[in-house]
């Protein structure tokens, strides 16, 4: 069985373009990052976590079947953003880049900081997000955490709470970003704009609330803009990174990055015997039909 065709399998039934998903999933996500984030201190690997809270996520949702993956590709590859990246129908790419971003080799972004950002955007989805809230969101994580802007709003516009409209407005903002005031694209945009100065002659994608608090806070630290939208409009706030070192810290990511060397060690040497044998990686279709059936 080749990799291609082993990870076809797994990944058919959540894979396509991103859709809105159901409540439930919702609530079962926000519940995963979160408990995940809080047994990381465990003395277990992430794969056997991940396998761990499987148990206790509802049956009737689809992510038991993406974590099965994503504990598949934790066994592969040492991590999981490509396994969410390839589970294009359940994750969205702003998802797949916070981790992707989280799982690199320089550390400088916080693992239990992405999952803590994961875990509070799920949370405002559970309770309606409108297109708003979920930009302003996700542009802040942006600025907050220095993550990249060009692949990040990319991935930002792959949201499906983002129409047509919306992905237009948002490549506009990674090709101006750093050259305009991101309170000076939000209130050209505004409702308050056209209350002021007439129809800007583009659809209009903020209310008048943002409008005015945007008009407020030009020339500002974007950080102030963000912390006054979700003040006023109950928007919501993205977890800060934590600088703060430890000797626990530095120990637990010294043992992730081991697993990570261990891994692609043991597949090295298994290629070099003639070959990396995946039947292990994946429940064969008899077993995964009992566990469902158990469910």
């Amino acid at each position: 069985m080749t990799i291609a065709r082993a990870r076809s399998l797994s990944s058919r039934q959540l894979s396509g373009p991103p859709q809105l998903l159901d409540r439930e999933e919702y609530i079962e996500q926000a519940y995963f990052y979160r408990t995940l984030r809080e047994r990381l201190d465990q003395a277990a690997s992430t794969q056997e976590l991940i396998v761990s809270i499987k148990q206790e996520i509802l049956s009737t949702t689809k992510l038991p079947m993406a974590l099965d993956f994503m504990a598949a590709e934790l066994r592969l590859t040492g991590g999981f953003a490509t396994a969410m990246a390839r589970l294009s129908h359940y994750f969205t790419p702003f998802q797949s880049f916070v981790i992707q971003e989280a799982e690199k080799e320089d550390g400088r972004f916080d693992f239990r900081i992405a999952l803590e950002i994961l875990q509070k955007e799920a949370e405002y989805r559970v309770h309606g997000a409108s297109p708003q809230g979920v930009f302003l969101y996700q542009f802040e994580t942006l600025c907050r955490s220095r993550l990249g802007y060009d692949q990040g709003l990319t991935a930002m516009a792959g949201d499906p709470v983002f129409d047509e409209n919306w992905r237009e407005w948002i490549y506009t903002v990674r090709r101006q970003v750093g050259l305009v005031d991101i309170a000076d694209l939000i209130f050209s945009r505004s409702e308050y704009y056209r209350q002021l100065y007439g129809d800007p002659g583009k659809p209009i994608l903020f209310g008048e609330k943002e409008g005015k608090i945007a008009a407020a806070n030009r020339r500002k630290d974007p950080l102030y803009l963000f912390s006054a939208l979700a003040r006023h409009l109950g928007y919501p706030s993205v977890p800060r990174p934590r600088h703060e070192e430890s000797p626990m810290k530095t120990i637990l990511l010294l043992n992730q990055k081991i697993q990570r060397l261990e891994t692609r060690v043991k597949l090295l040497e298994e290629e070099l015997r003639g070959g990396i044998n995946l039947e292990r990686f994946y429940k064969s279709a008899e077993e995964s039909g009992r566990s469902g059936h158990r469910s």
